[in-house]
């Protein structure tokens, strides 16, 4: 990868990891339509890295706060609600991360292709526009045991590419009557665990075979997706209850569609 890739590529995968338009179509475009080679397990560590910190900072203050309640239960105290959400948090990584586990060499071997991304990408998003419609007004105090579960499950679907982790959880918390800044603060406190455990993975396959070079490229990637991913996170915040997801579901038709056209085009 040349740095112009790295760079161009780190920030998309660090405004994309949190919107609901799914990274991995994002991804797909420039080594499909460019030409560029596949970014490489170094680059997958690095922008993990940065779109982990990203959110952990963004979140820090909520997550001192979790992490307070949730010690405390464990030694004696009572169930606040600190405590309560962080225990959802846990409950709610169980279904992706069983799914990923079992699901694994079926999702590498049949669905990574463009045309199930592509498709992907059309059929959630239109599941997000009509979700968005519910227009509920639940906050994360009112969350349960249930919609954890269903959360959960929505976020296991992520693994087939093109469906987007933020979208998907977003898309049942509206479902499930969240307000839309409830349903996408729970869906960013949900990828913190898998965000990390992935990198994790990945971070111990690099180290048995990783370069000077690869460890260049982890600095400079999970710096910009980083940066990138922040930005994205408060502007998405800060605007949500004004936009609505209706430009993000129009976004990703028009992106499902441009990829059947090219598919089509190219397959001829």
């Amino acid at each position: 990868m040349t740095w112009f890739e790295v760079a161009v590529l780190a920030i998309i995968q660090g405004l994309t990891e949190f919107l609901p338009i799914s990274s991995s179509a994002h991804l797909l475009l420039p080594s499909q339509v460019l030409g560029w080679q596949d970014q490489g397990l170094a680059f997958d560590v690095a922008v993990h890295v940065g779109t982990l910190l990203a959110v952990v900072l963004y979140f820090r203050h909520d997550l001192v706060k979790l992490g307070n309640g949730w010690f405390g239960h464990l030694f004696g105290k009572g169930l606040n609600q600190e405590a309560k959400l962080a225990w959802f948090v846990i409950l709610g990584t169980f279904p992706a991360g069983i799914a990923g586990l079992a699901g694994e060499e079926i999702i590498e071997q049949y669905l990574r292709s463009a045309l199930v991304i592509a498709l992907a990408t059309i059929g959630f998003g239109v599941l997000l526009g009509l979700a968005d419609r519910c227009k509920g007004r639940r906050t994360l105090q009112n969350l349960n045991w249930r919609d954890v579960i269903v959360i959960g499950a929505a976020q296991a679907l992520a693994l087939i590419p093109g469906t987007s982790r933020s979208g998907i959880t977003m898309t049942a918390g509206l479902f499930l009557n969240l307000s839309r800044d409830a349903a996408a603060r729970f869906s960013f406190l949900l990828s913190i665990p898998l965000i990390a455990a992935a990198g994790l993975l990945e971070g111990l396959k690099l180290a048995e075979t990783g370069t000077a070079d690869q460890w260049q490229i982890i600095v400079v990637a999970a710096i910009l997706s980083g940066i990138s991913a922040y930005t994205c996170i408060h502007l998405f915040l800060r605007f949500l209850e004004k936009v609505g997801f209706l430009p993000f579901v129009i976004y990703r038709l028009i992106l499902g569609f441009g990829l059947l056209v090219w598919i089509f085009a190219t397959s001829g």
